[in-house]
């Protein structure tokens, strides 16, 4: 008999009404299961049951105009979770409610629940030889392929596309059960035609343990940042190595459910990308120079270069057209007009930022600095930052997201070399 929770009835629930047939068949099955019909699935074709102490239901919806409207931020504390050697990157999920940790050197996702801080499962990758790369040396060394490093979730959080550093590709991971299961059975049908990688679902607390092939969609040399059209339609990868951006046009109906349509040559080396859906452009940070490329997003071609100062890593946008650049030499921090292409506004930060993260409503700027083990918080006025907080982050802090509701942000953090997430929590005003 094939068990299934009702964390997995809930997700195929969410899921089922907007797909086609196939889907409906499913839920017609697992219906005919639950009235107590037999099956003869083997112990690793049943869907995953989640540990039983940890509430798995999944939060509402709460959109980022619906939050009550704030002003200031107060630091209220900070709280230690442990995660995995070497997590590079942390992503929330739409609600908030789950919490993706790209782990590099654990080479593993964490997927943790906001509430409770708990893991809720680990998805680890078979370790297979690779060539990596030494960063202080500047030069190839020996390494594994399957090591995360950045991430984007698509079509309502159910897809979560890794970058895997040293595969020259990306990798979709099916969030929910149910379409977890999906993709095992269609990798099986190709026939050994697409390189996948594989995957097991570890449970923390529980004996169960299940385990997919995911397919290697090739991108480029050193893939990092993953980022998206919001129309679920194309994603956009930086490759550090290649010196170009793929465009990846997205079928989440068709294995490998992603395909590169185009590659857009640059100057150096790209890494933060944002996407600007109103005006059909992605600027892509050039890290190893002192641009940002604007990418046409109708033709997919390279528009032009916004002259910036050096070494910018990470970008973000907000909906008034500001992208915000943090530099990692310079420790500084940027906002930028992109029409233009005019610098609006500096300030200082503690040395080497990288990831920079905007608040829901776009007042405040979260920033890791590496080297220097701070996060600072910047407001963000009409012509100029305001440094609201800097805050000791031990283990070369690296990435960043908020999770919010109408009372509190919390940023989550990840530290590079001492595997653990600080969670800093602020009150609204």
């Amino acid at each position: 008999m094939i068990r299934i929770n009702q964390y997995d009835m809930d997700s195929f629930l969410n899921y089922i009404v907007p797909i086609a047939m196939r889907h409906v068949l499913l839920y017609i099955g697992i219906s005919l299961l639950l009235l107590g019909c037999q099956s003869s699935a083997s112990p690793k074709q049943e869907l995953p049951v989640l540990i039983a102490d940890v509430d798995t239901t999944l939060s509402p919806v709460i959109s980022d105009s619906a939050l009550q409207p704030y002003s200031s931020l107060e630091y209220n504390k900070v709280e230690l979770l442990q995660a995995a050697p070497g997590t590079k990157s942390v992503l929330f999920n739409t609600s908030g409610s789950r919490l993706y940790a790209m782990n590099l050197e654990g080479m593993s996702v964490y997927e943790f629940d906001q509430d409770s801080r708990k893991i809720i499962r680990e998805f680890k990758f078979k370790p297979t030889k690779g060539t990596g790369w030494d960063y202080v040396k500047d030069k190839p060394i020996p390494s594994y392929q399957e090591k995360p490093v950045e991430a984007c979730l698509s079509h309502d959080d159910k897809i979560l596309w890794i970058s895997l550093h040293n595969a020259e590709g990306i990798v979709p991971i099916m969030t929910d059960p149910v379409e977890a299961s999906l993709l095992a059975s269609q990798a099986k049908n190709i026939n050994g035609k697409q390189v996948v990688k594989k995957v097991t679902v570890v449970y923390p607390g529980s004996s169960q343990k299940d385990s997919f092939d995911v397919p290697l969609i090739k991108t480029g040399k050193t893939p990092k940042i993953i980022s998206k059209t919001a129309d679920n339609k194309y994603l956009l990868v930086s490759n550090w190595h290649s010196y170009n951006v793929s465009v990846l046009e997205i079928n989440k109906d068709q294995y490998p459910f992603a395909k590169v349509i185009s590659t857009v040559p640059v100057s150096s080396i790209p890494r933060g990308i944002a996407v600007d859906d109103k005006t059909n452009r992605t600027y892509v940070a050039i890290m190893g120079g002192a641009s940002i490329t604007v990418i046409n997003n109708t033709v997919w071609m390279k528009e032009t270069d916004i002259q910036v100062e050096s070494n910018p890593r990470h970008i973000v946008m907000d909906t008034s057209g500001h992208i915000f650049v943090s530099y990692n030499r310079l420790a500084k921090v940027a906002c930028i007009d992109a029409e233009t292409g005019k610098t609006l506004f500096t300030a200082p930060t503690h040395a080497q930022p990288r990831t920079i993260i905007l608040s829901k409503n776009h007042k405040f700027l979260f920033v890791t600095c590496y080297s220097s083990d701070f996060v600072e918080v910047f407001k963000i006025n009409n012509a100029g930052f305001t440094k609201i907080a800097s805050l000791p982050c031990k283990g070369h802090p690296v990435g960043v997201d908020v999770f919010e509701d109408n009372t509190k942000l919390e940023a989550w953090v990840c530290s590079y070399s001492n595997g653990s997430i600080s969670v800093f929590s602020f009150n609204k005003k």
